[in-house]
């Protein structure tokens, strides 16, 4: 019979990127298993990009906050009966929550691996791995299954765009005067961190000094963050704050080079295939650097802020983006 697989993943958005990697795995080490993904349903979209995913079961953590504890009840037997149900051969839990390793244990699957954090847990999982802070989380994910015994030599990280978010992609570049043909700076300014914020004018400068380079910039962020990028719309920059998630990623995939701090966006970006420039202040070597390319950070000065980044170091730092992807006459202009 088929492996019947589940992962677990709940949140947040690079988090849940970090999976796709150990995903990957799995899909070419049981090529003709069914692979399922529970993930909180605010992030449920975000799996259409998971090719290898089968089906996404998406967990509505909103009803436990709403003080209404018959729906919530309700909702939770009815998981742990279709958990059941599914006869999952494996669960690979990589949230590692005291909740989730009990619904790995729920299942009843006979193969249960899961990521630990804290001592004591762990002891219903058949394999584990513990939090090795020095590993990227990505990484991380992948010793979990190279301990539970796959073979993780063969690495990806695709996220694949269904051609509906692309084809409006195009079409917001069309409606405000942007040119395919052309190399497009895309900025993502704020994070949910204000301390992994770059201030918005670096930002506004940054625009200004590859516009009047000509190239196209693209300003985008949440739909919370329109009022901030009001003076950025005033300057005459394109603005997509508030697109749809994966619209938004689209137009990434259609941009040339990506600007941000640690946000989940940015790493969807690397997974993309897209050239990007990382506002970071690490803390270790376990820092959620973009995978497997951390030669794209620019860092603060020892013991400061992201705030403090310099701005020529940003500059230079898409300059270089700029060459590696074809466009040194912009570069250079």
């Amino acid at each position: 019979m088929p492996e019947n697989i589940l992962f677990i993943r709940l949140k947040s958005i690079g988090d849940i990127l970090f999976t796709l990697p150990a995903v990957h795995v799995v899909r070419d080490r049981f090529p003709g298993a069914k692979l399922h993904f529970m993930v909180s349903g605010e992030h449920a979209s975000m799996l259409s990009g998971f090719a290898d995913i089968d089906e996404v079961i998406p967990l509505d953590r909103k009803i436990y906050r709403a003080g209404r504890p018959l729906p919530a009840v309700a909702s939770t037997f009815g998981l742990l009966r279709d958990l059941r149900r599914k006869q999952f051969s494996h669960v690979i839990d990589f949230q590692g929550y005291s909740e989730t390793e009990m619904l790995a244990w729920w299942t009843g699957a006979p193969e249960r691996w899961g990521n630990v954090y804290q001592p004591l847990r762990g002891w219903t999982y058949t394999h584990w791995s513990r939090r090795d802070r020095r590993l990227h989380p990505a990484d991380w994910n992948l010793s979990l299954l190279e301990q539970s015994g796959l073979d993780t030599s063969r690495v990806r990280n695709d996220f694949v765009l269904r051609p509906e978010p692309v084809d409006e992609a195009r079409r917001f570049f069309a409606a405000n005067g942007l040119d395919l043909s052309r190399p497009t700076l895309y900025l993502q300014p704020f994070t949910s961190n204000p301390a992994k914020n770059w201030p918005l004018e670096q930002y506004r400068s940054l625009a200004r000094h590859w516009r009047d380079r000509g190239v196209q910039v693209i300003f985008s962020g949440g739909p919370g963050d329109k009022e901030a990028l009001a003076p950025v719309r005033a300057e005459g920059f394109v603005v997509a704050a508030g697109a749809p998630r994966m619209t938004d990623a689209a137009l990434m995939k259609l941009s040339t080079v990506i600007v941000g701090g640690d946000t989940g966006f940015l790493h969807l970006a690397v997974a993309l295939g897209r050239r990007v420039v990382m506002l970071i202040r690490r803390k270790g070597p376990g820092a959620p650097v973009p995978f497997r390319h951390p030669d794209w950070i620019v860092e603060p000065p020892a013991g400061g802020m992201v705030k403090d980044v310099p701005y020529d170091r940003v500059r230079e730092a898409v300059a270089i983006a700029f060459r590696e992807r074809g466009w040194d006459s912009v570069s250079n202009g």
